[in-house]
């Protein structure tokens, strides 16, 4: 009869890979994020927690983070929306041309975000296809807020939908169809059965879709026209006012945005950690 196999101790050279690699990713992670995040912050403070105070409460970064806000706002719960309705269709129907719309989805992934921002310009500007009857009509879209909306929704429109798709494809249509024998109405069946299998991948992407919503740099920056106080966002404030030498107002105003962004994990880090459990069994192959 055969003996077992043993398990054999893990040879000195096989741990010193595995510390070796451990050491190059911390030593990676230190290098290009933790080192530029912390540097961001010192320079804020470098003059002074009032000098901080002062650059925060000028009345351009006032607007600029109001103008954040508001953008975000809109762009991520339109986002949610059409994440959802895609998701729905991509996991539930069979159709014709149901690959091109899972390639449209990606496309703001693979396009330049100032190349979709040059895209409204040539649509909506003064001089764009729809720029004649818009002006004629009194509508502004572009060097206004309806353009940052529309560059914002482009650039994370992805983010929704792609956490939605693998798990509803993963979980299938089970319980929906159960709902449904039992009588169901399509609303109940959404609300009772498919949101709540659906929440936690759905919390991660608009926790996502907001923080790429506030960062969006390129894409925003070719539709707003730097018209201070009216169509600038905290990353086009920022880079004003580094051309502007002002470094600590330019820190200062990325330190705030670092610190959403900072708060945005902290919130993901908290709800994995409070709904563990919860979430490993709504996850694809959990049970």
């Amino acid at each position: 009869m055969t003996a077992p196999l043993r398990s054999r101790p893990v040879g000195w050279p096989r741990r010193l890979a595995h510390g070796g690699l451990i050491l190059v990713a911390l030593v990676f992670l230190v290098l290009f994020l933790l080192l530029p995040l912390a540097t961001v912050f010192v320079e804020a403070f470098r003059q002074g927690i009032a000098a901080y105070v002062v650059a925060i409460k000028q009345p351009e970064a006032l607007a600029a983070i109001r103008l954040t806000l508001i953008v975000a706002a809109i762009a991520v719960p339109l986002n949610l929306i059409f994440g959802i309705a895609a998701a729905w269709a991509m996991t539930r129907f069979e159709f014709r041309g149901k690959a091109l719309l899972g390639a449209l989805i990606d496309l703001p992934f693979s396009v330049s975000p100032v190349i979709s921002g040059l895209v409204y310009v040539l649509l909506f500007g003064a001089q764009g296809w729809f720029g004649p009857w818009l002006d004629a009509h009194g509508v502004k879209i572009i060097f206004a807020v309806p353009g940052l909306v529309l560059a914002t929704i482009f650039v994370t429109l992805p983010f929704v939908a792609r956490e939605l798709i693998p798990l509803m494809q993963a979980q299938g249509s089970e319980e929906e169809q159960a709902a449904r024998v039992l009588g169901a109405s399509g609303w109940q069946m959404f609300f009772r059965v498919t949101l709540p299998n659906i929440r936690w991948a759905l919390l991660y992407g608009v926790l996502l879709c907001n923080a790429r919503a506030m960062g969006e740099f390129g894409a925003v920056s070719v539709v707003s026209g730097h018209i201070r106080g009216l169509t600038t966002t905290m990353p086009l404030e920022v880079e004003m006012r580094y051309n502007e030498y002002d470094y600590v107002g330019a820190f200062a105003v990325a330190s705030l945005l670092a610190l959403l962004a900072l708060i945005t994990l902290a919130a993901k880090t908290l709800l994995e950690w409070r709904y563990g459990d919860e979430i490993a069994a709504h996850a694809p192959g959990g049970h």
